[in-house]
């Protein structure tokens, strides 16, 4: 006698009689059962992106449309294309509501504070992250109260602190301010990323003979360029936006910024309702925080994901 294997292949039978006919099995119905909830939950979440997506470019995309409308147009049909580009709203804009100015000082502003919060962030960091002495921990939970700590309550005392140092009304001394809104995120976000970074690559540097500023401007600093960017595109965005503050110790009008400017133009604007202006200076607002994502998105991700895997 024979018996046929799970191959398919006949072999004889054991000496001690006829063996039990071995059939082939089959594949188990949880499998494709597993297969089509997973699918299912792909069609699912994809689908949800999509309408978000939708809800985060439609508004954007309206206002572009609507900068390059007249008035009346906005009005009678908003939803409608512009019959032609009113390029006159972006250059009325830009001149009679002296949005040139606005955006040259909020360039001037958020370019130094930025440098300044990376700069004094990373190093406070690096320290924090690399180096054990007494009172680190208690330093570092000092930023991240600075973190919970609501900025309104300090616009008073703030506000006389800066007239007693004559800062004031002006541009270096928002830029102080903002530096120091924008350390306790930037210590917390950077003192984690340093830590991740790989300690034998700044012990080489040690034995070679490099002094401790060296090995962080040479390489440590170039190794956290990732982080550096994530940090520095959300310090971006919440500076470049920011109101209160310079609301409250930036009342000279030639001195406002881009978010002050926009403000100063609708209210401005009384009866008259320059609505294409008013959309043409806010689409000047969004553009470079658009453009500073666009160029700079794969290695904000990059940044986000450095630390996840050692």
């Amino acid at each position: 006698m024979k018996t046929t294997t799970t191959t398919g292949v006949e072999t004889p039978d054991s000496p001690g009689g006829p063996g039990p006919a071995v059939t082939k099995s089959t594949a188990p119905a949880p499998v494709r059962q597993s297969k089509k909830e997973g699918g299912t939950l792909n069609v699912f979440s994809h689908g949800v992106l999509i309408i978000w997506a939708i809800m985060v470019v439609m508004p954007l995309l309206w206002a572009v449309m609507t900068s390059f409308k007249t008035d009346r147009a906005i009005f009678t049909s908003p939803w409608a294309l512009p019959d032609r580009l009113h390029f006159e709203n972006w250059s009325r804009a830009w001149t009679e509501a002296h949005m040139s100015d606005y955006f040259l000082n909020t360039i001037l502003v958020v370019g130094g504070s930025l440098a300044g919060t990376l700069l004094f962030g990373s190093m406070a960091a690096y320290v924090l992250a690399r180096f054990d002495f007494p009172g680190n921990r208690f330093i570092y939970f000092l930023f991240i109260g600075g973190m919970s700590f609501p900025i309104i309550l300090a616009l008073v005392p703030l506000f006389y602190v800066m007239q007693n140092m004559a800062l004031l009304n002006t541009l270096h001394g928002l830029i102080l301010v903002y530096i120091a809104y924008s350390l306790p995120f930037t210590v917390f976000f950077l003192t984690a990323f340093f830590r991740t970074l790989p300690t034998s690559v700044a012990e080489a540097a040690f034995v070679d003979g490099a002094s401790h500023t060296r090995t962080f401007f040479q390489v440590m600093l170039p190794m956290a360029r990732p982080g550096l960017i994530s940090v520095g595109i959300f310090n971006f965005l919440g500076q470049w936006n920011q109101y209160l503050l310079p609301t409250v110790l930036n009342t000279e009008p030639e001195k406002k910024v881009l978010s002050q400017g926009l403000v100063q133009l609708a209210v401005s604007q009384g009866y008259k309702g320059d609505w294409s202006g008013l959309f043409a200076g806010l689409v000047m607002a969004m553009l470079p925080v658009l453009a500073a994502y666009i160029i700079f998105q794969r290695q904000v991700v990059a940044g986000l994901t450095a630390g996840a895997v050692k």
